[in-house]
């Protein structure tokens, strides 16, 4: 059986540089995931979601995007779950994307708040009718007796909402506003390229793009 301790991988796929790198942190994301989007590397939207309770305890979980532009990162889920009550507490959070076949990671950092009522209708709206039916079936985070339940569940609010079940009150989209932004390129010999990105307080809007030690 080989030893865990004994794992390991030399990344060699690319570099990068600051005089490569883009200007502004939401553009290098984008470039970054439409490269792991055409690249077809196992759901590339898939992003960790780490929150602090007041316990002071961090937890995380795998969660999907959903959108983003100047205004931040944006997903969906149930309100009432460990995450949502996590986040009604403390709405500090991070993220991070990991793109395992393109050796790359990205971290962000920063606020969040609760989408529009409008935004999180029209998305809910979009998703298949099983999707939606399944936002009201799961007390998400919640103690169940089995599988049984939600099956049961599903099935009568299938029933009572047929094919068009509006959005649950408790279900929606939040938005994490980043201030913190880390791209990090595998490179040989664990001398790895990454880049921080930082608002800059003297210029409203820019930021100061620094490396970091790996």
């Amino acid at each position: 059986m080989t030893s865990i301790a004994d794992l390991r991988k030399s990344y060699e796929r690319a570099e990068l540089s600051e005089d490569a790198s883009r200007a502004d942190p939401l553009a290098q994301f984008d470039q970054w995931l439409q490269e792991a989007i055409a690249a077809e590397v196992p759901e590339p939207n898939a992003m960790t979601l780490a929150t602090v309770g007041s316990d002071l305890r961090p937890s995380t979980r795998v969660v999907l995007i959903k959108g983003f532009d100047a205004r931040g990162i944006v997903w969906y889920t149930n309100y009432h779950s460990r995450k949502g009550q996590e986040l009604a507490g403390n709405p500090y959070a991070a993220l991070q994307f990991h793109w395992v076949e393109l050796e790359r990671v990205v971290r962000i950092e920063g606020v969040v708040e609760k989408v529009s009522a409008d935004e999180s209708d029209a998305y809910f709206h979009s998703r298949p009718l099983d999707s939606r039916i399944g936002a009201w079936a799961s007390p998400q985070s919640e103690v169940i007796p089995g599988r049984s339940l939600l099956v049961a569940n599903a099935a009568r609010y299938g029933a009572q909402f047929l094919l068009n079940p509006p959005r649950p009150p408790h279900w929606g989209g939040y938005r994490l506003q980043p201030d913190n932004w880390q791209f990090w390129q595998g490179r040989k010999s664990r001398l790895h390229d990454r880049l921080r990105y930082r608002p800059d307080a003297a210029q409203p809007g820019a930021w100061i793009r620094e490396r970091l030690a790996p």
